[in-house]
């Protein structure tokens, strides 16, 4: 659901149990003009309660933390009516917890070592509607955690309401392709690509790209690699 709001200042709520990081990121995104901290908590289960009645856009989501962690707490987040984007802080690569986040419904992961710079593009991707994470990045945790995942193919209803080039644009966006990649494999322009993406979302009830490629792997459509 789409949580944007008139001022179009991105509202950021921050998830750490170390008051240290806490303060860096709020630090952080308060010197930008586009963004504010409107909440914090220490744990998922703080988090989850505040945000219940604090208006946000985008989550700062540590997943190790005591009593609740933040792979539960994404959860939680959103089966909420206004769910908030959530991107996952991990300090590793192929986390299994940032995996465990992902295929619980979080837009995507990044390192707590990431350069300022690039997590505060993430946070306006994120608001914006993208992905966090490249398909690449995302294919090669879940390829890391292939055992975690479905053997042989699970069809899914809506699958079904694919139309044969929906079903290949799919597929391509699950090995990691770009949209100006698949445009050239298929020979069509990026904006018909777009649209075959969003009508993908729609018909799947998908939230961003993604949670496409947690599908294909689930589905079958596309193999780990061995």
């Amino acid at each position: 659901m789409n949580n944007r709001h008139t001022d179009d200042v991105i509202r950021v709520f921050l998830v750490d149990d170390q008051e240290l990081v806490r303060a860096g990121f709020t630090m952080l995104v308060d010197s930008q003009a586009d963004m504010r901290v409107v909440g914090q908590a220490g744990d998922g289960g703080e988090a989850v309660e505040k945000i219940q009645v604090t208006a946000c856009d985008v989550v700062l989501m540590d997943v190790r933390m005591p009593r609740l962690d933040g792979v539960e707490a994404t959860r939680r987040l959103q089966s909420l009516p206004e769910a908030p984007k959530v991107i996952v802080l991990t300090t590793f690569d192929l986390d299994e917890y940032a995996f465990a986040a992902i295929k619980a419904g979080a837009a995507g992961f990044l390192l707590k070592n990431t350069p300022p710079a690039d997590l505060l593009n993430a946070i306006r991707q994120v608001y914006s509607g993208d992905a966090v994470v490249s398909p690449s990045t995302t294919k090669r945790l879940l390829e890391h955690f292939a055992g975690a995942l479905p053997d042989g193919e699970t069809e899914r209803p809506d699958l079904a309401d694919l139309t044969a080039r929906e079903r290949e644009v799919l597929v391509e966006v699950a090995r990691g392709l770009s949209n100006t990649e698949i445009a050239k494999l298929f020979t069509l322009s990026e904006a018909t690509v777009k649209t075959h993406i969003g009508r993908i979302l729609a018909k799947t009830g998908l939230r961003d790209r993604v949670a496409l490629v947690v599908l294909g792997y689930e589905t079958g459509l596309v193999k780990p690699t061995k």
